[in-house]
């Protein structure tokens, strides 16, 4: 299956969930913001929502420093 990541094509297993994705992507979900065809995904579902052919996804990471 086919989607979109931060405006890269990606593939995926169907199935698979936001959280098997962004583990995935070698991305830590503690610093992360998800947000799947406009709408933005509590990171307490990243477990529970399973992605879909052509999904749109944003992923946005927190850097800190200062």
């Amino acid at each position: 299956m086919q989607v979109t990541v931060n405006d890269e094509k990606r593939e995926c297993s169907d199935g698979t969930s936001v959280a098997e994705l962004l583990e995935d992507l070698g991305i830590d979900m503690r610093y992360v913001a998800v947000e799947k065809n406009r709408q933005i995904i509590p990171r307490t579902q990243f477990n529970e929502i399973k992605l879909q052919e052509s999904d749109t996804l944003e992923v946005v990471t927190f850097v800190g420093g200062g």
